[in-house]
């Protein structure tokens, strides 16, 4: 791509199932919807710095991506943006992201350690369905974790939610199967139906009295208090 080339439009290299490596110059500022949708065999990539944001679906389905680098400069990502980057195995959000949207990491079946920033205030929905994610911390700026969002995490173990979630959404940590305990701060005044479903070892702490412990009454979830 040469340097006179300030933006890669919506679907610009869509499919192109040899692409393996790309170099975008500094002069790029956007990365429009669909850009690298479907590249399947491309495996590694950098984002300038001033690009501002990633649009919708731009790298959906590139299964062999493997590592990304976003610049602090990106302030938007798009929903599901890396749906399906089975081989992504980590990424760092940069600050001033203010939300992750709706299966942005969906199926990253590798994606092993991910940062949230503290400028981030609403997870979406299935944002992180079926990561590979062991433990990961809310920061204090997070108000709301959507429906699914952390769905078939089958291998979290730890959790730290920020006495910022005010609610927490349908199916939230559903089959969530070696996550044992969490911490339910009183802040959280909704939780969604089936949000813990099948995660058959879990216990909620939170304090007597809560709403959180309300919701372990009415769906028979062990309960300790803090």
């Amino acid at each position: 791509i040469p340097d006179s080339v300030e933006s890669i439009g919506d679907g610009a290299f869509r499919g192109c199932i040899n692409l393996k490596e790309i170099d975008i110059p500094n002069s790029i500022k956007s990365i429009e919807e669909c850009a690298f949708l479907e590249c399947i065999n491309l495996k590694e990539i950098t984002i300038p710095y001033g690009v501002p944001s990633i649009g919708e679906l731009t790298f959906y389905g590139c299964r062999n991506l493997k590592e990304i680098v976003i610049p602090d400069s990106v302030k938007s990502i798009g929903e599901q943006a890396f749906w399906g980057c089975k081989n992504l195995k980590e990424i760092t959000i940069p600050y001033g992201v203010p939300s992750i949207g709706k299966s942005t990491f969906r199926g990253c079946k590798k994606l092993k350690e991910i940062v949230i920033p503290d400028s981030v205030k609403s997870i979406g929905d299935q944002a992180f369905w079926g990561c590979v994610i062991k433990e990961i911390v809310i920061p204090d700026s997070i108000e709301s974790i959507g429906d699914g969002a952390f769905s078939e995490c089958k291998y979290l173990k730890e959790i730290v939610i920020s006495d910022s979630v005010k609610s927490i959404g349908d199916y939230a940590f559903y089959r969530c199967k070696d996550l044992k305990e969490i911490v339910i701060p009183d802040s959280v005044k909704n939780i969604g139906d089936s949000a813990f479903e099948d995660c058959e070892n879990l216990t909620i702490r939170a304090h007597k009295g809560s709403y959180a412990e309300q919701y372990t009454l009415e769906n028979d979830i062990p309960f300790e208090e803090i």
